[in-house]
């Protein structure tokens, strides 16, 4: 189809832009223009200005800037040519033909979307009626309100084989299989593809039923069904809610993209507008392609079972080669078992919103899946680690945008396994810290360490592992501090998967609640797989810290104290030892390299150093005052 520069400015010139952008946003009359808050970012003091003469907009504040067709593709976002067709119809204009058979199969497609109307009044028509009885109490059971079923425009397809067949019989078996509707196996009479279901429409950018997703209300599979691809309908280019999430974004600036049709509703319901979902399958490019036209870095909130994250582990592998500058994916990681349904009714719309206020980047997410996918604990796992990050790497098309990802996993892998001291190791710092607790102290004055940052973590095996086990059962036992120490228990990566995964439950527990207990912790715990792990690390004999042993209700305020100092300095202990002992295998270094008086008494300075962590921990261990 060509469309001419004298065809497009006469679609134009009979558009009045004031009353089209009037319909969405607020304008106000200002002399020969209008003016109005700008929909494209949050302002108080109108700096939009419509002019209907020369017929643009334009945004002082943010720059946007464009015409009747931008202001469709933009604030409604349609493509070019929907965009198009919609304000040609309003105008009265004929969009020009295209060729004879582009012309054949649009007339095909719109002969298609009558039959998808159709289809969807008559499911919404049982919905309503005495079969729909049982779809209507699945959806209040779900906390589905009326004005959600009405936005959603649910429906119900009864348990027949041509119910749909028979109402719809007009438009003719041919256009019903076309649509999707009816299935036709060889000779055979066609049937209803849709039977027995709480049925979806899947509509397009411009709202209209394109597709439909069919959800079984009892025992069965598959638990959804959707409809085949068809002229009007393609499921890897198509995402579920678009026609809703677009506009929405122009407000939030972000768009969310979860798992499945329920998750999108009720997230909808919930206040979170702005969300998308693929349909059936793994997140695609084009998909991703799409939301990218909307906005740069859309945040991937999956499922927090296996096959949730799985599943957000493909969609950045799939992301790599398509990878462009200031566009990229974000993620935030659920509950271990929770969709967004069930945490936005267990836990309330406030913290899933903690949750997208704190995404992870792409990076993070890839770094986080393969250093977490085996025990790094031997030099050919580590070595396997490097290679897994490099094969990533290389899967980036653009050079500049790898480079930076190669050096950004070559920091991440340097850090956690050959950590590095400062410069000026053996000189005294401000900021040099010294740790108390109950007993007694050692003093870090001799030595000086990098303090931990985003970009740092803290590698924990052996003897190190052993005391995390400990910390971590403290915190079971005492979930009142995991808060108080988020910053440096987040930069915690244990070699032992099962404490790593209990780990990471327990600081996403004290995020979800703030007053915490420890049996309201083990509660948490029972619905995800660390259950276990932590109530072996509750037994009395397994760990000897005054953190770890069970104090009766009448013990004195100052031993839960003493427990919860001794608790905070065993966490600053593991926190230092490794930066600690690579500056110690440096400063030897030095020495056989080099022997000089400064160089062997930083070394004997280190070895201190290094004494006084093992007594101080050894003070930890001496409960036998502890009743």
């Amino acid at each position: 189809m060509t469309l001419s520069p004298q065809w497009l400015d006469e679609l134009r010139s009979r558009t009045t832009l004031s009353s089209l952008i009037g319909r969405t946003v607020k304008v106000q009359k200002a002399g020969r223009e209008f003016k109005a808050c700008c929909p494209f970012h949050d302002e108080k003091t109108p700096s939009f200005t419509i002019n209907d003469e020369k017929g643009f907009y334009h945004c002082f504040g943010c720059g946007a800037h464009g015409d009747a067709i931008r202001w469709m593709t933009d604030q409604r976002g349609l493509s070019f040519m929907d965009a198009v067709k919609e304000l040609a119809a309003e105008a009265q204009m004929e969009v020009p033909a295209p060729d004879p058979r582009a012309a054949q199969r649009q007339e095909t497609r719109e002969t298609l979307h009558d039959v998808m109307a159709a289809a969807q009044d008559w499911f919404v028509a049982q919905f309503n009626g005495i079969e729909g009885a049982s779809a209507r109490e699945y959806l209040k059971n779900r906390g589905i309100k009326e004005s959600t079923i009405r936005k959603f425009g649910f429906g119900y397809a009864p348990d027949s084989r041509n119910g749909l067949k028979d109402a719809l019989s007009a438009h003719g078996e041919d256009q019903l299989v076309e649509a999707g509707l009816l299935i036709k196996v060889d000779d055979r009479d066609p049937y209803d593809r849709f039977r027995g279901r709480l049925m979806i429409p899947i509509r397009d950018p411009r709202g209209r039923v394109i597709a439909f997703g069919g959800r079984i209300l009892g025992e069965g599979e598959p638990k959804y069904l959707n409809s085949p691809d068809t002229p009007l309908f393609d499921k890897g280019r198509t995402l579920y809610n678009l026609d809703k999430a677009s506009p929405a974004s122009r407000q939030t600036g972000r768009i969310l993209v979860v798992e499945g049709y329920m998750d999108v509703i009720a997230l909808a319901q919930a206040g979170f507008e702005d969300v998308v979902a693929p349909l059936g399958t793994a997140l695609t490019e084009h998909q991703i392609e799409r939301i990218w036209k909307m906005v740069e870095a859309p945040i991937l909130c999956f499922d927090g079972d296996n096959a949730g994250q799985k599943a957000a582990m493909r969609a950045a592998l799939r992301a790599l080669p398509i990878l462009r500058p200031s566009h990229s994916l974000n993620f935030i990681a659920l509950p271990s078992g929770q969709d967004p349904d069930d945490l936005i009714r267990s836990e309330g719309p406030q913290t899933f919103a903690a949750l997208i206020d704190r995404p992870q980047t792409l990076g993070d997410k890839i770094w986080q899946v393969e250093f977490e996918a085996q025990p790094l604990d031997t030099p050919e796992t580590k070595a396997g680690l490097k290679k897994r990050l490099s094969d990533h790497v290389r899967d980036i098309g653009d050079q500049d945008i790898a480079q930076h990802y190669r050096q950004d996993f070559q920091e991440r892998y340097e850090n956690a396994f050959f950590s590095r001291r400062d410069n000026n190791t053996g000189q005294r710092q401000k900021g040099q810290r010294q740790f108390a607790g109950s007993r007694g102290k050692f003093n870090t004055q001799y030595v000086s360490f990098k303090p931990m940052d985003d970009t740092r973590s803290v590698l924990l095996d052996g003897y190190d592992l052993r005391i995390a086990k400990a910390i971590l059962g403290g915190l079971v036992r005492h979930p009142s501090q995991i808060s108080k120490h988020f910053e440096a228990l987040t930069m915690f990566r244990l070699a032992d998967s099962q404490m790593q995964a209990l780990l990471s439950e327990l600081i996403r527990a004290a995020m979800r609640k703030e007053m915490l207990d420890m049996q309201g912790l083990l509660t948490i715990l029972a619905e995800t797989d660390c259950y276990n792990a932590a109530k072996g690390l509750l037994r009395a004999d397994a760990l000897n810290f005054t953190f770890n042993r069970k104090l009766p209700d009448s013990a004195p305020s100052d031993l839960l104290e003493r427990a919860h100092n001794d608790l905070a300095e065993a966490i600053k202990v593991i926190t230092v030892r490794p930066g600690l002992e690579a500056a110690l295998a440096e400063a030897t270094r030095r020495v056989q390299d080099h022997l000089d008086d400064e160089s062997f008494a930083e070394q004997q300075r280190l070895r201190r150093a290094k004494q006084d962590f093992h007594e101080r921990l050894v003070e930890l261990t001496q409960i036998d005052d502890v009743v």
